[in-house]
């Protein structure tokens, strides 16, 4: 099979959204911008060695491949619209392609999104997602705007996809039918798109928790130029990584809960004020919205343990290239 019969069996569609005017099959694709709207554009890569190993799932690969992505739009408010798919690929595997699309497609159609473009070529399984949201102008959440005294927040729980991966890896020990529920999260995260449109006007600033909390909280911190306090008692995770928290793995389990990543929940900051408007949105999305503590004027990260002491170090978040 050859590159552009490849395309035509698993990537072609007609458009279906009279927004995009030229689709797959042209040089480029064409879209009409909605009046009034701002779009968002994101791109992430996934490389196998690095983010996915060989031989995974890959309908659970095509499903996170797009959700990764999707997750970035969310933390800015914006509403996925469209994503253009690239790909190096070692050979056309019919089979693997196949069941990759149709995780990816399944999770495109739950939140609407149309492909409208991409590319192939042969090299090592790397592939690479332009995501395109968009959202009322001026309405973007962004990192930058976080103010002393504001919660912070975090949706969700943090660690279980890092508890699963350390546990699949023998770094630490689970019950079988744990692990397996704690590698979905670790395998098909949900990106919380409806969170993050529901929070346009409400949070003060805002991001997904990809590479660990203390890394990506960090990034909002330098954007707004503050600093936070947070209790490790009031981050929300798996009972089974709290009971490491307070045994011998204690060490393990502080650098999965504050550095693990990919959870791909948000967290974001918000004035007091608004602490009604976020308890109705986490029970209209049936969602838990956790709040952790507060910003600060000092520039530093301060995280209190359950004694109410600092932690000494913190645990390193994820770097590519530390």
């Amino acid at each position: 099979m050859n590159e552009f019969e490849l395309i035509d069996r698993y990537f072609r569609r007609a458009p279906r959204n009279g927004d995009v005017r030229v689709g797959i099959g042209d040089d480029g694709a064409v879209i009409a911008p909605t009046p009034g709207m701002e779009y968002v554009l994101t791109v992430d890569m996934l490389v196998e060695g690095r983010h996915f190993t060989a031989g995974c799932d890959a309908r659970a690969l095509g499903h996170k491949t797009l959700a990764v992505n999707l997750s970035d739009l969310a933390a800015m408010g914006a509403l996925p619209r469209f994503v253009l798919l690239a790909g190096a690929l070692p050979a056309p595997d019919t089979a693997w392609l196949a069941s990759f699309m149709q995780g990816f497609d399944a999770l495109a159609a739950e939140y609407d999104v149309e492909l409208i473009g991409g590319d192939t070529t042969r090299g090592p399984r790397t592939l690479c997602v332009t995501a395109i949201g968009e959202l009322p102008a001026g309405s973007a959440l962004t990192r930058g705007d976080a103010n002393p005294g504001d919660d912070i927040y975090v949706s969700g729980w943090l660690g279980d996809a890092a508890l699963a991966l350390a546990a699949s890896t023998g770094r630490t020990k689970l019950d079988g039918a744990r692990l397996a529920a704690l590698e979905k999260r670790l395998n098909e995260p949900q990106p919380r798109v409806a969170l993050g449109v529901a929070l346009r006007g409400v949070a003060s600033s805002a991001l997904d928790v990809s590479d660990g909390l203390t890394g990506d909280l960090g990034h909002i911190l330098e954007a707004s130029r503050v600093g936070a306090s947070v209790d490790l008692g009031a981050i929300p995770c798996a009972d089974e990584l709290r009971m490491k928290l307070r045994g011998v793995e204690r060490e393990l389990a502080l650098g999965l809960l504050l550095a693990g990543g990919d959870d791909y929940e948000l967290c974001f900051t918000a004035s007091p004020a608004m602490r009604e408007r976020i308890a109705g949105i986490g029970s209209a999305l049936g969602l838990p919205l956790t709040p952790i503590g507060s910003i600060t004027v000092d520039s530093t990260l301060v995280i209190t343990t359950e004694d109410g002491s600092p932690l000494a170090a913190l645990p390193a978040a994820f770097d590519h290239f530390h």
